[in-house]
């Protein structure tokens, strides 16, 4: 009977010292050290829960807590006009141009509010925001929510439909910004973080969504979507969706090196994440950035006189080219930027600048990166001889 008792107190004492191990660690220190069996335990407990802890921080974790406060979520407000689709039988001229059918059925164009979602990320400590033209510039009011909880009304400063990127401004002082990275150094297979406002749940909680994945390829040209031009992209299979759209793409040390923008969804580059997105690359931002700010808008008001179609076999045994690349030059207008570099009709158009044309889409997205008043080198077939010409773009 005394055996069992002792038994019993001696589990009680001990109960009763990690009750106490739990609460007052002070305490404990002190009274385990008496004890002499105690501070090996404790200490061995606390330098395991000190190695749990250690190994949950990753360099995404770390990245992840220094980006996350300069993420915003992006409300826009758009006037869209819509007709009805009964009446498109009525742009025809006869009914058109007759004024008893204007006077009758009037316009039949209407105009609605639509509201739509979208990320973003700060770039200056006075509340320069880079996003998405798709996102927000053909806004009418833009209402940018923080991490902490606090809406600003921003403006659009410029916007380039061309590019798809958008800069933004809120009047904000000594705000969270984002470091941008390089992304002529971004490596294939390295790992990659996408942090975004995905179907608006950033309203939720004031903080966004983070995926992982990797840079999957660079130097991707897409076709182009409604006039806009995605050249030398960045692919991710960090999981992208809809709302995702002008976050940060941020390398393990924090540096955002793109912004999200494209996923591919089997047949068009759309919504719902199947592993391919794409990211415009931060180099290209920085650039046309700096551009917006100081014009607003960016110009590419020159002219070429070129006229060109795509090279293909029907075309290059007719005009008994030796290659079925590039694009071949119809016609040139006289007094042209084109006709001064002596370019001619029947011409092949190989490369520019440096970067090999394939059709007549890599023209135009070439183009598209070209300012007026710049001088560009072509490499040119003619007479089935490479030559090299140079063309001034003028102003149209």
């Amino acid at each position: 009977m005394i055996i069992g008792l002792t038994v019993f107190v001696s589990v009680l004492t001990t109960l009763g010292v990690q009750k106490i191990l739990s609460h007052q660690n002070d305490k404990i220190y002190t009274e385990s050290t008496s004890a002499g069996i105690l501070p090996a335990n404790y200490l061995q407990r606390e330098a395991i829960n000190q190695d749990l802890n250690n190994s949950r921080e990753t360099a995404i974790t770390r990245t992840v807590r220094k980006v996350s406060p300069a993420v915003v979520g992006i409300n826009v407000t758009e006037i869209r006009e819509y007709r009805d689709p009964f009446f498109s039988f009525f742009d025809d001229p006869f009914f058109r141009d007759d004024p008893f059918f204007r006077r009758f059925f009037g316009d039949r164009t209407y105009k609605q509010e639509v509201h739509s979602l979208g990320s973003g990320f700060i770039i200056s400590p006075d509340g320069y925001i880079v996003t998405n033209d798709h996102v927000a510039g053909n806004a009418k009011k833009i209402v940018v929510t923080l991490t902490n909880g606090e809406r600003y009304d921003a403006e659009i400063v410029g916007s380039d439909p061309q590019s798809d990127i958008c800069l933004l401004k809120i009047n904000g002082k000594n705000l969270p910004y984002v470091v941008l990275g390089n992304s002529d150094d971004v490596i294939i297979g390295e790992w990659v973080i996408a942090l975004g406002n995905p179907f608006g749940l950033f309203d939720i909680n004031n903080k966004p969504t983070v995926t992982v994945g990797v840079v999957s390829s660079t130097d991707l040209t897409l076709q182009p979507v409604n006039n806009r031009y995605y050249r030398k992209m960045i692919q991710t299979d960090a999981p992208i969706n809809g709302g995702n759209s002008g976050g940060p793409l941020v390398n393990s040390v924090g540096e955002v090196i793109g912004m999200n923008t494209l996923i591919y969804t089997g047949n068009t580059y759309s919504s719902g994440n199947i592993g391919i997105g794409f990211a415009i690359p931060i180099n290209k931002i920085k650039k046309v950035v700096e551009e917006l700010k100081k014009n607003s808008k960016i110009d590419r008001d020159f002219w070429t006189g070129l006229s060109i179609q795509n090279v293909d076999e029907r075309i290059a045994k007719y005009y008994g080219l030796k290659t079925d690349k590039g694009v071949i030059v119809t016609q040139v207008q006289p007094g042209s930027p084109a006709d001064k570099a002596k370019i001619e009709a029947g011409d092949v158009i190989l490369e520019v600048e440096g970067e090999q044309i394939n059709d007549e889409n890599d023209i135009k997205s070439i183009f598209n990166e070209f300012r007026t008043g710049q001088v560009i080198t072509l490499k040119v077939l003619h007479d089935n001889k490479i030559v090299e010409r140079k063309m001034k773009l003028e102003k149209r």
